[in-house]
């Protein structure tokens, strides 16, 4: 069977996008999706998404990992996501969608989206880390040497380490460049690997900065491997409202495979 799709990248994370409004693609072939995330013999991405029909929203996301298996929230995915919804006809320039975390409000100008994320009440502060669920579930240590350590390695070992164990957590690395800006890369279970932007994980990084004491900013600039993301919040006591997660979301090409 052909199948026709669309890839998008936000930041160099890039995902396959179906339009699965006809419920025509069989969401249950984890081999499927992921023949269609390989990139050497598929089409190659970080992640596939389907556009689905909602009853009362816009549309639904459904976001799977390049391993196959439906997951989490993604952050980057979603703003690609109001991009393509876009380019179908969906929307204009405004959007309420579901997703597996729950609703998302979106704004589009340009190449520019701006996704709400959920809102975060538990920052849970280690000795050596912060862990915090921003719709995906992240760890976020500093690292001096961001620019040259081996992210797989320490990554995995994290990501599947105690406390984390069979569930794991994706892990963020961060530098400090000054008091709004920040240098971030980021080990994404399921991809397990290091992608060049994370978009739950900036918005992770940037609210962990702000409960730490790194910085009172609550506009926070992110420098990814693949770009530049800005997070924005309001802080209540403790409490992260107001979210939201603001980058570039672009076409690259589109086919059938």
């Amino acid at each position: 069977m052909q199948q026709t799709f669309y890839k998008y990248q936000g930041t160099g994370n890039d995902f396959v996008m179906i339009d699965n409004r006809q419920q025509t693609f069989n969401k249950n072939n984890t081999k499927q999706v992921a023949f269609l995330c390989d990139r050497r013999f598929g089409v190659g991405a970080d992640g596939l998404i389907l556009l689905e029909n909602h009853d009362e929203l816009d549309f639904k996301m459904v976001y799977y990992n390049a391993d196959g298996n439906e997951s989490t929230m993604c952050g980057n995915g979603g703003r690609c996501l109001v991009a393509f919804a876009r380019q179908l006809g969906v929307i204009k320039d405004k959007a309420v969608f579901e997703a597996i975390d729950g609703l998302h409000h979106a704004e589009i100008e340009g190449d520019i989206v701006k996704l709400q994320m959920q809102d975060v009440d538990t920052v849970e502060k280690h000795r050596d880390y912060v862990f915090l669920d921003t719709g995906s579930p992240h760890h976020v240590q500093f690292e001096n040497n961001i620019e040259s350590f081996d992210i797989k390695s320490l990554g995995a070992k994290i990501r599947y380490g105690a406390p984390y164990n069979q569930a794991g957590s994706n892990v963020n690395f961060v530098k400090k460049i000054t008091d709004d800006v920040f240098a971030l890369r980021t080990y994404e279970r399921g991809v397990e690997d290091e992608t060049l932007s994370c978009g739950t994980g900036a918005t992770a990084v940037a609210i962990a900065m702000n409960a730490t004491g790194q910085t009172t900013e609550e506009l926070i600039n992110l420098n990814v491997q693949g770009g530049k993301l800005q997070v924005s919040f309001d802080v209540d006591d403790g409490q992260y409202s107001n979210v939201w997660l603001i980058g570039p979301a672009k076409l690259v090409f589109e086919g059938g495979i």
